[in-house]
């Protein structure tokens, strides 16, 4: 799954300045930074592949402070080049950054600016988005990053419009991507933005990787919470929601289980999460239904009954906003994907009346959803919008409305 801008004039239009070739991709590395992510643009836009026909790229490897750079394992890196090297790419790349809570170097975020002013392009892997970030490359824009890191991304920059769901997101002149491998991801989406689809697939085959995957980062998602929840006193409701989503509840609810004011408990939520608890809520409910559609043969009608939803309508809105598809769609997706010596067996029938909705199993078990369509535009309820979410009640009036999103992959609450 990718967001592909198309809304970026002012990007399209840059043009380099005369001393940076559009050909030169600086890659700029930090101590402290994963090897594997380090590696990654290194060996798409370092190694000659022409006899492929994938043409060639000249790499810069730049140290974004003094060095030895230190990375994963105890191993020690020396980059051959210094910020200066910078000056002279058309692409910059920053792979990773070693902290998500401590500010770059502030020498590294000046480069950075000014190779975006000269028009450059500019690309962050994984929690290389928060030096694009720390540098106001991403204000306004949309973004995204590892999942787990989403939500603090959200709350440490508001201006960013964070989408934990997307493997990358092309903004025109800021690109960035989520975890680890989704950096291939978008590299190769670099190398068939500037050379075509076949020297794309090639560079493809050459890596044994498929040359696009479909779906996002849904799939990987779980409930965690940041860590600064967990000695909270709100941690305690927060488990108590996660234990009984078979249940209709609100946030009422929960502001009355944590002794505060509805206005004092969303303002005390919002700051420990980065979210509004009224879509943490939906989107618990959510991945309660996308898990249940999974490992049972519940009907949408009883899914819905056994996540809280009020009606079937109310989960089908919510869960189509999330995951682009219908329930009864994803499910029959799912299906597709797998053995059938692996689906769900009918339950055994039963005399007498069935037995009162109990709490589902943990939406976080082994597996995961299929991929999902491509989504070409950023979600409304992606981390950091300012969108309305809404879905149907049951007497068709529009029932939710919440400001800016949720935790890691969370989507939105009932």
């Amino acid at each position: 799954m990718s967001h592909d801008s198309t809304a970026a004039p002012e990007a399209a239009a840059r043009k380099l300045s005369g001393r940076r070739r559009k050909e030169i991709v600086a890659v700029l590395l930090f101590s402290g930074g994963p090897i594997f992510e380090s590696s990654i643009p290194l060996s798409v836009f370092g190694i000659d592949r022409q006899d492929a026909g994938v043409p060639r790229y000249r790499l810069l490897v730049c140290g974004g402070e003094e060095g030895p750079l230190r990375t994963t394992g105890g191993l020690e890196l020396s980059a051959p080049h210094g910020l200066e090297a910078i000056s002279r790419a058309g692409t910059v790349v920053v792979p990773a950054w070693r902290s998500i809570t401590s500010p770059p170097p502030e020498d590294a975020l000046d480069a950075l600016r000014r190779a975006h002013e000269e028009g450059a392009r500019i690309v962050g892997l994984c929690t290389g988005a928060f030096v694009l970030a720390a540098a106001g490359l991403l204000d306004g824009r949309p973004a995204t990053t590892h999942w787990m890191y989403a939500p603090t991304l959200a709350k440490r920059y508001p201006s960013v419009h964070v989408d934990p769901r997307e493997l990358f997101v092309d903004d025109g002149d800021v690109l960035t991507s989520a975890g680890t491998a989704a950096g291939i991801d978008l590299c190769l989406h670099i190398v068939r933005t500037d050379h075509g689809n076949e020297a794309a697939g090639a560079l493809a085959r050459r890596l044994v990787v498929p040359p696009r995957r479909s779906g996002g980062q849904e799939r990987y998602l779980d409930r965690s919470l940041p860590e600064e929840i967990g000695a909270d006193p709100l941690a305690e409701v927060v488990a108590w929601a996660l234990e009984h989503l078979h249940e209709q509840f609100d946030v009422e609810t929960l502001a009355a289980r944590a002794y505060m004011s509805r206005r004092t408990f969303d303002r005390r939520f919002r700051s420990l999460t980065g979210s509004a608890p009224l879509q943490w809520l939906i989107t618990q409910r959510v991945l309660q239904a996308q898990r249940l559609l999974e490992t049972s043969d519940y009907s949408v009608d009883e899914v819905a009954g056994r996540c809280g939803f009020r009606s079937p309508v109310a989960l089908r809105g919510h869960f189509r906003r999330q995951l682009g598809s219908s329930p009864a769609a994803y499910r029959a997706a799912y299906r597709a994907r797998r053995p059938q010596a692996e689906r769900p067996t009918d339950p055994e029938p039963t005399v007498g009346p069935p037995p009162p909705p109990g709490p589902p199993p943990s939406p976080y078990a082994e597996g995961g959803p299929v991929p999902l369509q491509t989504r070409r535009t950023p979600a409304p309820h992606a981390l950091g919008t300012s969108a309305s979410l809404s879905a149907p009640s049951e007497n068709g009036r529009e029932a939710y409305a919440a400001g800016r999103a949720s935790l890691p992959g969370q989507r939105s609450g009932t």
